[in-house]
């Protein structure tokens, strides 16, 4: 059985940790830009998830012009991986986008994350663009 995890908006005084966890599993992979990781962590709308008391995750949200919410960020800590963080903090932005009537959930995905593109297609989401999937929404 997994542990529980919670969710809950993210305090700033966690985000130099945040920081430091995406950089040292992301800094080495091409695209990677230290400004564009803290503008999401410092101006995104930010969850954050414990698992156990622990930093376990995050999902960055960005309210966009047509009413819909855009994942600029959902990263799990090394160590929480395949233990249903991703798939809940995914949850969790999806619930709080339907909450506030998005039409969509989006999510940035580079083209060549292979991994991360088949996460969200299992999890409902479409291409729309080269580098966009999208989930539409109930009630958006």
């Amino acid at each position: 059985m997994t542990p529980p995890v919670e969710i809950d908006r993210c305090p700033t005084e966690e985000i130099p940790a945040l920081f430091g966890f995406a950089k040292s599993v992301f800094e080495e992979v091409p695209g990677w830009s230290d400004d564009r990781v803290l503008d999401a962590l410092e101006h995104d709308l930010l969850f954050l998830a414990r698992e156990e008391g622990e930093l376990a995750g995050y999902v960055a949200l960005r309210h966009d012009a047509d009413g819909s919410f855009v994942i600029e960020q959902l990263f799990v800590v090394p160590g929480h991986e395949r233990r249903g963080v991703g798939h809940r903090l995914l949850d969790y932005a999806e619930g709080y986008a339907i909450v506030k009537r998005a039409p969509a959930l989006r999510i940035v995905v580079e083209e060549e994350n292979v991994r991360a593109r088949d996460f969200y297609t299992r999890s409902g989401f479409v291409p729309v663009g080269k580098e966009i999937v999208e989930r539409r929404l109930p009630g958006g």
